[in-house]
C-alpha cells in the first residue's frame, strides 16, 4: 500500500506541475492589455463602427494578394492594426495602416511595436481619402460597399498589377478576381487593370507593316478585333488582360494560329507573338 500511496502522490505533484506550467503558457499566450487605451468592438469611427478582421480571414487575404517581402501594403481604415502587423509578422512586408481615430493609430503603432515589427510597420493618423497611398503594391480594406464606391476611382488610377484585397464588401459592378471564403467570413480580391481601350499600331506583326488592333474593356474584361493590311478585321481569341499583361490569339495570313503576350505601358506596348515553331517580338502605340 506504501507504493502505491508514493506513486499517487508523485502522480499528483506532477499533474500539479503541469497545470503550474500550463497556467504559466497561458499567460504569455494572451495579449498585453494597453492601460493607456482599449477599444471596443462596434465603437463608431469617422465612418465606419470598428470590428476587427477575423485572424483567418487576414491571413487569406494576404495569402490571396501573395504578399512577399517585397511588398508596400497599405491597410485602409487599420484599427488595431492587425492587418498591417500581420503583412509584416507573417509575410516580411513593409506595412502602412491609415486610421482616423488617433487613439486608435497610436492604439495600433504600439501594437505594431508590442509585436516587434516596427521597424517595417507604420500605423499614420489620417483620412483614406485624402492620404496618398499611390505607391502601394497591396491595399487592403474593410470598408461599407459606398465607401469602396467613393474609393474605386482612385484604386482603378493605380500602378497596373497593384492588388487589392476587402474583408466583406465587393466593388458594385467590378467584379472581383478571386472571392475569398473561410468558415464564417468572405472576402475578395482584384488586380489593377492597365487601361487598353482603344486603337493600337502595331509593327512586328505578320510580317505586315499595316496591322491595327482595336480593343474594348469593362474594368480587367477586354475584347476586340485585329485588322492586318487589307483583310477584314477577325475577332480576337480567348483575350485576357492581367494587370498590365494581354494576351491574346489570332490567326495569321498563313492560317496559322498566333499567340500574343504583351506588356501595356501607357500608350506604349511591346511584347512577343508567336506559335509552337517561332516567336518575334513587336511594338505598338495606341493612337
Amino acid at each position: 500500500m506504501k507504493t502505491l500511496h508514493n506513486f499517487s502522490s508523485r502522480a499528483a505533484r506532477w499533474v500539479t506541475g503541469l497545470a503550474v506550467v500550463a497556467a504559466a503558457f497561458s499567460a504569455l499566450a494572451q495579449p498585453k492589455i494597453d492601460s493607456t487605451y482599449q477599444p471596443q468592438v462596434w465603437q463608431a469611427g469617422k465612418d465606419v463602427v470598428w470590428v476587427p478582421t477575423p485572424d483567418e480571414l487576414v491571413t487569406k487575404m494576404l495569402q490571396a494578394a501573395k504578399v512577399t517581402k517585397d511588398d508596400l501594403v497599405y491597410d485602409l481604415g487599420a484599427g488595431d492594426g492587425k492587418i498591417a502587423i500581420a503583412a509584416g509578422l507573417e509575410f516580411g512586408a513593409r506595412a502602412v495602416g491609415i486610421e482616423y481615430n488617433p487613439d486608435m493609430a497610436a492604439f495600433a503603432q504600439r501594437n505594431a511595436e508590442r509585436a516587434g515589427v516596427a521597424d517595417r510597420v507604420r500605423i499614420i493618423r489620417g483620412d483614406i481619402f485624402v492620404e496618398d497611398f499611390s505607391q502601394a503594391t497591396v491595399v487592403t480594406m474593410y470598408l461599407l460597399p459606398e465607401l469602396n464606391l467613393r474609393l474605386r476611382p482612385t484604386l482603378l488610377k493605380m500602378k497596373p498589377g497593384t492588388r487589392l484585397v476587402t474583408n466583406s464588401f465587393s466593388m458594385g459592378d467590378w467584379e472581383p478576381d478571386q472571392v475569398i471564403r473561410t468558415s464564417q467570413n468572405s472576402g475578395y480580391f482584384w488586380i489593377v487593370p492597365a487601361q487598353v481601350q482603344g486603337r493600337w499600331n502595331l509593327n512586328g506583326i505578320d510580317s505586315n507593316p499595316v496591322v491595327s488592333l482595336d480593343l474594348h474593356q469593362r474594368y480587367q474584361h477586354v475584347g476586340g478585333t485585329i485588322t492586318i493590311g487589307k483583310l477584314a478585321p477577325q475577332t480576337l481569341l480567348t483575350p485576357e488582360l492581367q494587370g498590365d499583361q494581354l494576351r491574346f490569339r489570332f490567326v495569321d495570313t498563313n492560317n496559322r494560329l498566333q499567340t500574343v503576350k504583351a506588356t501595356i505601358r501607357g500608350n506604349q506596348l511591346e511584347g512577343e507573338v508567336g506559335n509552337t515553331f517561332s516567336n518575334s517580338s513587336f511594338k505598338g502605340s495606341r493612337s
